[in-house]
């Protein structure tokens, strides 16, 4: 299935995007896509309804503005350096261990809205990501087969970075990661049922009509499952929480005269089966 939220920013609609291309209202099994939803069952009753056809239209879905597929995520998790392109091209060592930071989880916004770049900024970069929702309380986990049984699905996930803030201003990384707008999340929540293979996903991201990232989720030093099981031995991870399972090559960051973004620039990112985004970047 693909899931989606539809609507101004905290009016939300929920609805499934079917197999004809419309959208079906979930508003009578849920009143939001969020943890709750997900841990009580959702996704299963949601399947029900829509394959026994009982799900009306989404009145006016074409015109609404697309929100985040997942609503007020508990936290979002990031791993940082997991491609080993993008590990050389900063001039970092392969790590031996995740490198594991935390987003304010108030980034997450829609994938066409508007992102800011902060003020003061001089460094804002961008990041292409396979972005996870758990379904399922992860806790000490004791394998990476066991860490798949709690994926609800994947979405399309955009990283943006601060650099400055980020390296130069704090030992740690959030500075440069939590800033205003700072994760567009979708279009669609695309359930892990649909993903058979989420270690091979062609991820691609696009400046101004300028390839800049063509990466595949194959290249991750540790992979999907392997993350989740790891993070599961130092906090408990939530239905309805986002891991960012990091970046292939091609940020501004390792590029040469590092092409940082500029009000009225334009990304457009992609990942494969998981649909595309579209920012316009503006400063705040």
């Amino acid at each position: 299935m693909r899931l989606q939220r539809l609507g101004e920013v905290g009016s939300e609609r929920s609805g499934i995007l079917g197999e004809d291309g419309r959208i079906y209202d979930l508003g009578g099994i849920t009143g939001d896509i969020d943890g709750a939803f997900l841990a009580g069952g959702g996704l299963a009753r949601a399947r029900a309804a829509y394959e026994a056809g009982e799900l009306p239209l989404l009145d006016g879905a074409d015109g609404m503005r697309v929100g985040a597929p997942v609503a007020r995520p508990g936290k979002v998790v990031c791993i940082g350096l997991n491609y080993r392109d993008h590990a050389e091209e900063t001039g970092a060592a392969l790590p031996p261990r995740p490198v594991v930071f935390m987003k304010d989880p108030g980034t997450v916004v829609g994938p066409y809205d508007e992102v800011l770049i902060p003020r003061n900024s001089t460094r804002t970069d961008w990041e292409v990501e396979l972005g996870v929702i758990i379904g399922k309380r992860a806790r000490y986990l004791e394998s990476p087969e066991a860490a798949k049984e709690c994926i609800a699905g994947y979405a399309v996930s955009h990283d943006v970075s601060e650099r400055e803030f980020q390296l130069d201003f704090s030992p740690q990384w959030d500075l440069g990661k939590s800033c205003e707008t700072f994760n567009p999340l979708g279009p669609w929540l695309v359930t892990a049922d649909e993903i058979t293979e989420p270690q091979d996903l062609r991820l691609r991201l696009e400046v101004n009509g300028v390839q800049r990232q063509d990466g595949n989720s194959k290249d991750m030093i540790f992979q999907v499952a392997e993350v989740i099981a790891y993070l599961s031995q130092y906090m408990v991870l939530e239905p309805g929480d986002v891991i960012n399972t990091g970046t292939p090559a091609g940020v501004a960051l390792g590029l040469p005269q590092n092409p940082y973004l500029r009000a009225g620039d334009t990304v457009e990112l992609s990942i494969d089966g998981l649909g595309s985004q579209r920012q316009t970047f503006a400063q705040a």
